[in-house]
């Protein structure tokens, strides 16, 4: 079906299945996120090492993101409204199971229930083509702009997840996250709707999988998303641990911090994705880029908190998430209608990829005699600087998709 015959029937339900979507990504994305917030809890329970406490952290990032792959491949053919309700629901008993491993010390099952608990960071490959198929070509940086806020997860799981453990308790916690989880999931599987203009692609798995990974776009797009997006998890996640190894932040007041800066990605990505509608995502991408290898020196200074240090990262913050608008905005421009889903998958796998290794850079890197992360900070100003030339120069120009 064209997009042309589908536009009469796209305006009735757009809005709502948005919302929907936004919603679900975002709880899911907390769930994602139950681990890094409570880091220093179980570095100090657990007495793990620098090492130890970045894989922890970094572990669920790994599932989340190469589980893209196949879940975009499978939005494809199942549609959206499937796809959500099956991996709400399958997330949810494993975050049930982090809380048993953390409430047993066991930093070996915390590892294991970690990793499985990265099926919540798959949703995002599946709102990218159900977003993508519900607007029209120059209304999709908007709507993946909007539907990418949903990342705010990570910005509720910062902000919260450390005081409901001071409310409610460290197993409760978890059981409202697990609950929140199942409700959205009925709330999908009962109002959710797939567009009009969605028609499954019913090719086998592996060969659609093939022929995205043949596509240059799916390759051009992946190392810009894994430098944008990527960032911005490995911020997420590790910025507690960061907070209280340079500032001596206490946990509450690492994950406001955090929340904060998760925060002003999510209200940039739109943002990204609109001004690409209007500007070329091109330019966006670039300027995004610039600016995170520019804030990338400046943390890595060490500025003063509260204000210089906390400016300083909103910013880092915003331009990340400037770029990961931008990023997905030229991909639903440039990707073939019929294989959004499977490209999507890829390219955000690679972004959740680009966030999986950077703590363990940090970790790997950090300077416990002058609590410094230098290295690792002028390591990601020199990755955002070869990903603004590449956006610049590199990038080739494709026929948009229709």
């Amino acid at each position: 079906m064209s997009d042309a015959r589908a536009a009469p029937d796209l305006g009735h339900g757009q809005a709502k299945n948005l919302a929907l979507a936004t919603l679900a990504f975002a709880v899911s994305f907390w769930a994602w996120n139950m681990i890094a917030p409570l880091g220093v809890r179980y570095t100090e329970d657990l007495g793990l090492s620098s090492g130890q406490k970045s894989l922890l952290v970094a572990t669920p990032v790994l599932v989340g993101s190469l589980g893209r792959i196949l879940s975009g491949a499978l939005t494809d053919r199942f549609g959206g409204r499937l796809m959500f309700t099956v991996l709400l629901l399958a997330t949810a008993p494993f975050v049930l199971l982090v809380a048993l491993a953390g409430n047993r010390d066991s930093f070996g099952l915390l590892l294991l229930f970690g990793f499985f608990l990265g099926i919540g960071g798959t949703t995002f490959a599946v709102g990218i083509p159900f977003v993508n198929a519900w607007y029209q070509a120059d209304r999709r940086g908007f709507a993946t702009g909007v539907f990418g806020a949903g990342m705010g997860g990570t910005a509720l799981s910062a902000f919260f997840t450390p005081r409901f453990v001071d409310w409610f308790g460290y197993g409760v916690t978890h059981l409202i996250v697990a609950a929140a989880l199942v409700v959205v999931a009925f709330l999908v599987w009962t109002t959710m709707q797939d567009s009009p203009a969605w028609v499954p692609n019913t090719n086998p798995v592996v060969p659609k999988l093939a022929a995205a990974m043949r596509l240059a776009v799916t390759w051009q797009m992946s190392f810009l998303y894994a430098v944008a997006f990527g960032g911005f998890v490995a911020f997420s996640t590790y910025l507690p641990t960061y907070l209280k190894d340079v500032y001596d932040f206490d946990l509450t007041q690492a994950g406001t911090r955090t929340a904060g800066f998760a925060l002003a990605a999510v209200v940039a990505r739109p943002i990204g994705g609109v001004l690409s509608d209007r500007l070329g995502s091109r330019p966006v991408a670039a300027v995004a880029f610039g600016g995170a290898a520019v804030l990338a020196v400046v943390v890595s200074l060490q500025p003063e908190p509260e204000v210089p240090a906390g400016l300083s990262f909103v910013a880092l913050a915003a331009f990340l998430g400037l770029g990961t608008g931008a990023v997905f905005a030229w991909v639903a421009e440039m990707a073939p209608k019929e294989r959004v889903g499977s490209v999507a998958g890829i390219v955000g796998a690679a972004g959740g990829l680009g966030g999986f290794f950077p703590p363990l850079v940090m970790g790997a890197t950090y300077d416990e005699a002058d609590h410094s992360y230098t290295v690792g900070l002028l390591l990601l100003c020199a990755t955002a600087v070869v990903a603004m030339v590449y956006t610049l120069f590199g990038v080739r120009r494709r026929t948009p998709a229709t």
